[in-house]
C-alpha cells in the first residue's frame, strides 16, 4: 500500500433523508495519536491499519491491530487505542449509523466489537482509499454516494474480512502470555526455533502453530520475527552509534543481509533509512 502523509477527514452532511446506512466520517491518519474515549463513540466506529501496528483496548481485552487488519467497535463501546511501536501508526476509519444500520449488521453477524483480519490481495486494503478519493471527486451534497460505500464496504468486509472471536482470543493470549514475555527477552538468540518456543509452554509445535494463527493471524516464527524487528527499529532510534551489522546481531539474525531484507519487507524501507527517517 502507498503511504500518504497527508491526513484526511470527511464528515458528512445532513441530507435531511432517512437512509440505510448513514455515513458519519471517515478519514486517513498518517500519525495516529493516542485516543481514549471512556464512554465510547455515538455511532458504529470502524478503525483499521494500513502501516504500522496498534493496541486497541476495549471489554477487558488488548488487541493488536497489525496492517492488514480492523476493528468494528459497538455504538457506546468504551475504548482506547495507541501506537504499538516507534514508527508511526497510519489509520483509516469509518463512523456510520442508519435507520438500518442495526438490522443489516445483525443480518451479516456483525453485531458485537470484531476484529477481522483478511488477506493482503482482499480489496479491503484499498477500499477506504478509494472511497476517500470519489468523494474528492465528486459533487454529491446529500453524502448518497458516501452511503452506498459504506454499505459496499460492509458488505466487502463481511466476504472477506475472517471474523476472530474476541473472547476466544483474549483466552488465547493468556496462555500464551508466559511465552510472550520470555521472546521479549530471548529475541536476540538466533539458534532458537519452534521446538524451543513451544517447550516454554509444554506444549507441541503443532498445537503452539495454531494457538499463534487464530490469536495473531501469523506463526510463532513470523511473530518473532516481527519482534526482532519491532526491537530492531527502537535500537536504530536509541542507540544511533550502533551499525546496521551490530543490531542485526542484537536482535537475532546471523546475516545482516537477511535483517535488511526483512527489515525492508515489513517496513517498506531500509534499515539506514528508517533510522534517517527517525
Amino acid at each position: 500500500m502507498s503511504v500518504d502523509a497527508v491526513r484526511r477527514i470527511v464528515f458528512a452532511q445532513e441530507s435531511g433523508q432517512l437512509l440505510p446506512i448513514t455515513l458519519d466520517s471517515m478519514g486517513y491518519n498518517p500519525d495516529q495519536e493516542k485516543v481514549s474515549r471512556p464512554q465510547g463513540y455515538h455511532t458504529y466506529h470502524w478503525l483499521q491499519t494500513a502501516n504500522g501496528e496498534g493496541l486497541v483496548h476495549f471489554d477487558n481485552k488488548k488487541i493488536t491491530l497489525p496492517e492488514g487488519s480492523g476493528i468494528l467497535l459497538m455504538p457506546g463501546t468504551p475504548h482506547r487505542y495507541e501506537s504499538l511501536s516507534s514508527e508511526a501508526w497510519r489509520t483509516y476509519y469509518l463512523t456510520f449509523g442508519g435507520t438500518s444500520a442495526r438490522h443489516i449488521l445483525d443480518s451479516l453477524g456483525m453485531n458485537t466489537s470484531l476484529l477481522f483480519r483478511w488477506e493482503s490481495e482482499a480489496p479491503l486494503h484499498q477500499m477506504l482509499k478509494e472511497m476517500l478519493d470519489r468523494h474528492d471527486a465528486s459533487s454529491d451534497m446529500f453524502s448518497l454516494g458516501e452511503s452506498s460505500d459504506a454499505y459496499r464496504f460492509l458488505l466487502t468486509l463481511n466476504t472477506y474480512g475472517q471474523l476472530h472471536n474476541n473472547t476466544a482470543i483474549s483466552r488465547n493470549v493468556d496462555k500464551l502470555q508466559p511465552l510472550l514475555k520470555w521472546m521479549d527477552s530471548h529475541y536476540g538468540d538466533p539458534g532458537l526455533g519452534l521446538h524451543d518456543l513451544a517447550s516454554q509452554l509444554g506444549v507441541s509445535g503443532r498445537y503452539l502453530n495454531s494457538l499463534f494463527l487464530k490469536t495473531f493471524g501469523l506463526s510463532p516464527y513470523a511473530y518473532f520475527v516481527r519482534l526482532r524487528i519491532r526491537k530492531s527499529k527502537e535500537l536504530l532510534v536509541a542507540q544511533p552509534q550502533l551499525t546496521v551489522k551490530a543490531i542485526s546481531q542484537r536482535v537475532g539474525f546471523r546475516d545482516v543481509s537477511h535483517f535488511v531484507a526483512t527489515f525492508r519487507k515489513q517496513s517498506a524501507v531500509t534499515p539506514e533509512q528508517f533510522r534517517r527517517l527517525h
